[in-house]
Parts: structure tokens; sequence; C-alpha cells
């Protein structure tokens, strides 16, 4: 028998809405994440979210916004229904956070939905409207509400059980209701917010515009530690501003739980935004972590497409290349600016690390007393006086100068030893002493010994400060070859005696060509020997011993993609690290008091110190507090 084709017809609209609900409806997370966003358009000071058994039995959204008026009330549940687009103009250049007019109908096809609403002051005024998983008319019957709108979302997928099965346990659908509420929470400080599971009270979180009532909602969701291994950020260039916090190296995740991002207030995952901050942490961050952020884009929604995606968590740059080398020299800039002596006010207006490298108890503790923004570096923040046993420290800097008045610190540099010498050779430069006060001890303090031959024990006004000599002094070696190598006019090439043939695709072949001379900057000569073939014809003469194919291939993703290659940078910053380390102070290697304490200044002044090119901690400190709470001292 012969195959009859299938005779084109119009979908039910009960059936077209429950294939549009599969776009934006996968979970209850999903559903509160599209009532959230409706109660912040509609302008709400205050918005209360109410979640049943992990939200599969109810979901409700109350806000204190504009409300609906009667006669839209109907059209609140349609398809393709909203106030918030007229035109073409106003798609391209949205701002708004729902706008696609699909959710509310979506989810009233696989749900039982009752929305109230009152556009009037008078609370005596309201509508209902109610629907459940029906192609029915909706219909609006008077009800009592203040001035806002309540939406309830009841027994989700009871009517597609096929979907209702993919649903997780009560407690892990609960946690995506409340990663949704803690993205939308963290987009918006000037709106109050309150979380209830079961009756029971999980978030109240306040408003608030000033910077310690931000800080405040960050620690209710985030933890406090989140904000005490962060630094505040912000920097504007061409029309793009960046601000939030982003997290100290030291303090990463297993995990990347703790990364939020927003463009112009809509928390988004973005391919381009994970690459550039993943760059700017490359060598800073253990392996195998994730840094912690909450960062802040702002620009001109003309320039930016909330429209690629049905869930809106993905977005489209016109200027991808721009935003990536803005985010990317954002974040490094700050991240390499994070070093012991820092104080607030340098680094663009960044606010320095109140922890230093892991900081212990003692000392967050006693930061936490002030506003965040008046805090210090760990060993600038307090006052000598604070503490019984600083006029001790004191004492002990007078002491240590009245000892040495023409002191000559002894700079380790990375020089080969001879064979049978036992570390690096020294030279000599002057002791770099605070300006403000002599007697002031410097940020990291001054070398008291060595323990096994592995640690520096140096004492600042904080307390002790105990320094990894290796890790530290292969950051400071790594830091000056990668400044050598910026500061050479171009690296040095070696051509290859066979040339490489690589088949490549005709996209590739178009970015080898457009990028020539970003290319031919990196030392690599490239030539198009066809329309799917490249000559590699030479090398950095530090990759020579590279895969070509591997390594250009990889170079030429990056460029089609975000417009520079940090590939071959890469590459050359693995090799300089590997060289630091062979250059750097070995373990059980003595140290004169004098070479600690030129160790010591020395990662003061080095970007990024905190960490060694493994990112690993070179430092941490523990308080006189600490120290006494050991000892029972004052108990």
């Amino acid at each position: 028998m012969t195959a009859t084709a299938p005779r084109i017809h119009v979908l039910d609209p009960r059936l077209a809405n429950q294939i549009a609900a599969g776009e934006v409806v996968e979970r209850p997370s999903s559903v509160t994440k599209e009532l959230i966003e409706n109660a912040i358009d509609a302008g709400s000071q205050r918005i209360e979210v109410e979640i049943e058994q992990g939200g599969t039995r109810l979901i409700k959204v109350r806000d204190d916004g504009i409300g609906i008026g009667e006669e839209d009330l109907p059209l609140a549940l349609a398809r393709h229904a909203t106030s918030k687009i007229g035109s073409l103009e106003d798609l391209e250049g949205v701002s708004s956070l729902g706008f696609r007019g699909e959710a509310l109908a979506s989810i009233s096809s696989v749900a039982r939905l009752e929305l109230i609403s009152n556009a009037e002051e008078d609370p005596r005024h309201g509508w209902r409207v109610v629907a459940e998983g029906r192609g029915m008319e909706a219909r609006v019957t008077p009800a009592p509400h203040p001035r806002g709108t309540s939406v309830g979302v009841r027994d989700l997928f009871f009517n597609t059980p096929a979907r209702r099965k993919f649903l997780r346990t009560e407690k892990t659908e609960f946690a995506h209701v409340e990663e949704a509420f803690r993205r939308q929470a963290l987009s918006r400080y000037d709106i109050a917010w309150v979380l209830r599971h079961n009756q029971k009270v999980i978030h109240q979180l306040p408003s608030g515009h000033s910077a310690a009532a931000r800080e405040r909602r960050i620690t209710s969701l985030l933890g406090k530690k989140f904000i005490e291994h962060a630094r505040y950020i912000e920097r504007e260039a061409g029309g793009l501003r960046l601000s939030g916090w982003v997290g100290l190296p030291t303090h990463s995740r297993s995990q990347a739980d703790q990364q939020y991002f927003f463009v112009n207030g809509r928390v988004v995952r973005d391919r381009l935004v994970a690459h550039a901050v993943r760059q700017a942490y490359r060598d800073v961050l253990f392996n195998g972590r994730h840094p912690v952020f909450v960062l802040y884009l702002e620009l001109d929604p003309d320039v930016v497409d909330v429209n690629v995606h049905p869930t809106k968590h993905e977005v489209r740059f016109r200027d991808g290349r721009m935003v990536h080398d803005f985010l990317y020299s954002s974040l490094h800039h700050s991240l390499a600016s994070a070093k012991p002596a820092e104080t607030p006010g340098e680094g663009g207006g960044e606010v320095a690390d109140t922890s230093g490298a892991l900081a212990q108890g003692a000392a967050s503790e006693a930061n936490a007393e002030q506003p965040r923004w008046q805090q210090q570096g760990i060993a600038l923040t307090h006052s000598p006086d604070r503490h019984p046993g600083a006029e001790r420290v004191r004492r002990f800097m007078q002491g240590y100068q009245a000892l040495h008045p023409n002191h000559e610190e002894t700079l380790l540099t990375p020089q080969t030893s001879a064979p049978g010498e036992r570390g690096s050779e020294v030279r000599e430069a002057p002791l770099s002493m605070p300006d403000n006060d002599p007697t002031a001890p410097p940020p990291l303090g001054f070398a008291l010994g060595q323990l096994h031959g592995i640690y520096i024990l140096a004492q600042n006004a904080e307390g002790l400060v105990l320094v990894d000599m290796h890790a530290a002094h292969e950051r400071i070696v790594y830091e000056r070859m990668k400044t050598q190598l910026a500061a050479a006019k171009g690296l040095d090439a070696q051509p290859l005696l066979v040339p490489v043939s690589i088949a490549a695709s005709r996209a590739e072949v178009a970015t080898a060509e457009s990028e020539q001379e970003a290319i031919a900057k990196l030392g690599i000569e490239l030539d198009v020997a066809g329309p799917e073939t490249l000559l590699v014809r030479q090398l950095p003469a530090l990759l020579s011993q590279a895969d070509p194919e591997a390594l250009v291939r990889q170079m030429l993703e990056e460029l089609a993609r975000y417009g520079r290659t940090h590939q071959v940078e890469a590459r050359l910053h693995e090799l300089l690290s590997t060289m630091a380390c062979h250059g750097s102070v070995r373990a059980n290697r003595r140290l004169t008091i004098d070479e600690m304490n030129a160790l010591l200044r020395d990662m003061e002044r080095t970007e990024r110190s905190d960490q060694c090119n493994h990112g690993r901690p070179t430092w941490t400190q523990m308080g006189l507090k600490a120290l006494d709470r050991l000892f029972l001292r004052g108990q």
C-alpha cells in the first residue's frame, strides 16, 4: 500500500501552548523565574515567593506593582499578548525581562493557574482569572486584592504525566527554585524579597541602595565568606560599565555554583563571558577550581540582543570582541593589582582585599566591624593601639631600624646557580620602607626566621605572617619574565625546516586571511596555500617544539570567536611558569634575614603575589587575637 501524506492542519491552541511550554517551563524553578520577571517589570517594590513541595504543589508570586486592569486580564493568559513591546524597534532595544508574551499562556496549559490583580489603590477592587490546562476562554470575576498582582500555579504538569515523572525530589526541585530566586534577588537591590517553603521563611531580604545594604544581601544569599574574600570592581570604557565583586583566587570552589553575571539587570550564562572570565583567572587559579563572582555589565540595549533563546539566558552582543576584551582586561587588572601592599584608591577605584591570602578568623572578625568600603589590606587596616600586643610590635620595628640604620636589602634574582651552589645569586638595592611613618611595619612585616627551610615567619601589625618562600619567589620571577616578554618589540620566531600543511575549513582560511596582522605579532607565519589549505612556516622560538597544527587550530578558533587569541600567550606563559619554577629559591635553602626581608618586599611590589603560578596561596596571616585564643590569653 502507498502511504498517504498527512494533511497540514492548524494545531489545537491547547496543544500549541503545551509545545511552547516545553521551551520555557522545564521545572518549578523556570516557572518561578518567569513569574518573578513579570513582577519586576511591573515596578514592584516588594516580591513574595511562596513554594510548597518544591514547587510541584504550589508556586505563588505576589507583588505590589502596577497591577493589571479588568479589561486586560483575559489577555494576560493569551499567547503572544504583551504590554512590553509594540514594534520591531521595541524588540531590538528591549529593556524589560519578560517580553515574549508566552510565559503565562504556556504555564496555564500545564498547570492550574489563578491570577488576581488590582490596578487601583482601593483594595476592595480586583479581578481574578483562572485557567486549568484547557483551551477554554478565560473568565474574569471580582476578587478584592491590594494594588499589585498574585499568581498561583498549582499541580504543575498535572495533565502531562510524562513530563511530571522527570521531576526530581522535593529537596532537589526546591534547590533549583532557591537558585532562581537568588539570581533575581541579586539583580535588584531596590526590591524587598521574601521566599517561603512549606510555610517556612527561607529568605527575607530588605531593600537597600547603600553599599553596606548590598553587601548584607550578598552575605545572606552567598555566605559571609564570599564577601570577605571578594574585592569590589568598577570600571567604565567605550559605553560599557562593569561593576560588582570578584572573588580572590584563594577563595575558589570545586564547582561553578557562585558565578552570577548580569547584563542590563538580566542574569545570563554566556560563552563569551565565561571565556573572558576564565582567561582573566588563568594563571592565578588552582587546577580544577572555579572562581566566584557577582558582576553587572551595563551597556546600550540597542547593542545587545536578548531575544536569542526562549528562556532568555543567552544574549548576543553586536560587538562581541569589544565586550570580551573589556571584561578580560577589567578582571585581569583587578586580579593583578591584588597584592599585600595594596591600599584603597589604587587600581582604578577598586576596593582593596580585606583578607590578604587565606586570612584567618581573627582578621576577618576585626574587619567585619567596619563598612567594607573603608577597609584596607590586612596589614594596613587597624591601628597598632588596638591590641595590647601591638605595642610590642611597634617596639620591635623601632629596634629593628636602630640596629640597621643603613640597611641594604638583597633582592633574589632568577639566575642559574653554578654547580654545587645552593639556590640563586643575589644583588643589592635600597630597603623600601613606608614614606608616611618610618617606624610603621610594611604590609608583610619583617622576617623572624625560617621553618624547616620551607616557610618564612614574619611579624606585622596584625600578628604572624607565614610565607611559602618557593611559591612566593616563583610568582615574583614569573611576573618579571612576563613583563620582559611584553616589553619586547615582538616574539622571536624560528622558521620551520619544512612548512607544515594543514587541511583547514573555509572558515578557518577566512580567519587566517582577515587576522594576518594579529597572527604575525604572535611570531607565527601562516600562509594560505589554497581554499582549504594553510601552511605554517614559522613559530615562536619558545614554542618550537609545540604541535603546529593543534596550536594554529586553537588560535584560529579563538580569533574567530573572540577577536583575539590567548592561545599562544597562554602556551608561552606556561613555558615561562616552568622556567620560573626552576629559577626560584628551592625548599630547604637557608636564607639570611636580609634575603627573607627582600623576598617580603618583592611580594609587596609584585602583581598577583597572593598566589603562585599554579594558583596555590603564597602566604597566610594569623592575627594576635587568634593567637591569644589559641593560648587562652585573657580568658
